[in-house]
């Protein structure tokens, strides 16, 4: 597959090992620097989303793969988490983003491109339908990297607080 056009190809994407486990859970505020929905708080989203890949890393559990992005210099740019899931409507396989994540610093020089591209040449691979991720609206860099890839809404998830 060829890169996306915005995307480094001096990088190099790898399995994450338990060295990376600090630089990972350390781009955990990047998941929460935008606008949230009135209803979250931040320090609740960010500590669900540590919490979530933190066990992740610790368990490794079937179908779930962590990858990091390195540059040239060695240094660790960015991450991508990738979980194998069945369609809801076809029950056909996938492939969902739970994470993906660009360090501080780094922002711009096209590593979100080049994880999204390993992200779909994991899936092509892997033989999935469909790859599939979630982005809260108020995320709009993440969104418009994603809609300049191809993504568009399947499935609009809404909420209410109710209490």
């Amino acid at each position: 597959m060829a890169s996306p056009p915005d995307a480094r190809t001096d990088l190099s994407i790898r399995l994450a090992n338990a060295d990376d486990d600090d630089f990972i859970l350390g781009l955990i505020g990047r998941f929460v620097e935008f606008e949230l929905p009135p209803w979250r708080r931040r320090g609740e989203c960010a500590q669900g989303i540590r919490n979530d890949i933190a066990r992740h890393l610790l368990e490794q559990p079937p179908g779930s793969h962590v990858f990091v992005a390195e540059n040239s210099d060695g240094e660790r740019v960015g991450f991508l988490h990738l979980q194998a899931a069945t369609d809801y409507f076809t029950s056909a396989q996938n492939c969902h983003i739970s994470d993906l994540a660009v360090a501080p610093g780094f922002d711009g020089q096209g590593i979100g491109a080049a994880l999204l591209g390993h992200a779909e040449a994991w899936a092509r691979a892997h033989r999935c339908r469909h790859l599939t991720l979630a982005v809260f609206p108020g995320n709009a860099r993440a969104r418009a990297l994603y809609e300049r890839h191809g993504f568009g809404i399947d499935v609009l998830r809404m909420a209410k607080p109710v209490h």
